[in-house]
């Protein structure tokens, strides 16, 4: 079976075991700071991927960074996961159950790419025409790069809006080479 099953399959049983139990919001949460925590240390992906070190270990790691931190819910699952000998896929069932959250409960993720900073009230308006696009709510995430020149770069759901001045002068270039008032004397 690939990872990508192994992850869906886990992802759909914690989404049921979780909304059952009303405790989908928070394993929400948890499996944001699941995903964040292996995002930041990639030592974890060694450890977990590492058949010589015993299962009795990985369980003290995986008690150690999240006991405290998650709900008995998340705990729960995240020991089982790890006694079923599939803790490499920790980071990977996150992902997925995010994703099936976010289906189930109707959200879109919007991702805002900038040359500066945008402001809170930017960002709001840019929340409001995304969701009146799509007829969802919408998570809304800012990053800022230096290799644009200026405007914005919006991706959601399949959607993408190129609003860079790179892409428009790309685009003015190819019109003026296509030069229609030329030859026609």
């Amino acid at each position: 079976m690939n990872d990508y099953r192994i992850n869906l399959n886990y992802a759909k049983a914690l989404l049921m075991l979780s909304t059952d139990l009303g405790d989908s919001a928070q394993v929400m949460e948890d499996m944001r700071l699941v995903n964040k925590v292996f995002k930041e240390n990639r030592q974890l992906d060694v450890v977990f991927k590492n058949p010589v070190i015993h299962e009795e270990k990985k369980l003290a790691v995986v008690r150690e960074l999240f006991e405290e931190r998650v709900s008995k819910t998340t705990m729960a699952f995240l020991l089982f996961v790890t006694k079923k000998r599939r803790a490499v896929n920790l980071r990977g069932i996150s992902q997925m159950y995010k994703d099936l959250y976010r289906e189930a409960n109707n959200i879109v993720v919007a991702d805002v790419m900038t040359a500066v900073e945008v402001n809170e009230e930017h960002l709001e308006n840019i929340r409001q025409k995304v969701a009146a696009y799509t007829k969802k709510d919408v998570e809304i995430y800012s990053h800022t790069t230096n290799k644009m020149l200026g405007s914005f770069h919006l991706m959601f759901d399949t959607y993408l809006y190129d609003a860079r001045i790179r892409t428009k002068i790309a685009k003015m270039r190819v019109a003026f080479s296509k030069n229609d008032y030329e030859g026609r004397l």
